[in-house]
C-alpha cells in the first residue's frame, strides 16, 4: 500500500531534485523511494555483483605508481 509523505525542502533543492530524477528518468518519489530503500539494508550499501566482489582487493598492496606504469604498458 501506497501512502502520501510531505516534504519540506527549499525551492533550490526541489529544483535539483527534480532535475536529477528526469534526468534518469524517474520520479522525483521514485528517487526518494530508493534512497530510503538503501538506507534500509543499513551498513551494506547496495548490493555487490559477483563479479565485482571478485575483484576485491586485487589491487592491496599496489601503489598508484603501480596502476599508471601498468596503463602505460599496456596501452603505449
Amino acid at each position: 500500500m501506497q501512502t502520501k509523505l510531505t516534504l519540506r525542502l527549499e525551492e533550490e533543492l526541489i529544483g535539483v531534485a527534480k532535475e536529477f530524477a528526469r534526468s534518469r528518468g524517474k520520479s522525483v518519489s521514485r528517487i526518494v523511494a530508493d534512497y530510503f530503500a538503501l538506507l534500509g539494508r543499513g551498513r551494506e550499501g547496495p548490493e555487490i555483483s559477483p563479479t565485482v566482489r571478485s575483484m576485491k582487493g586485487s589491487l592491496r598492496g599496489a601503489s598508484p605508481e603501480d596502476y599508471r606504469r601498468y596503463l602505460e604498458d599496456k596501452y603505449l
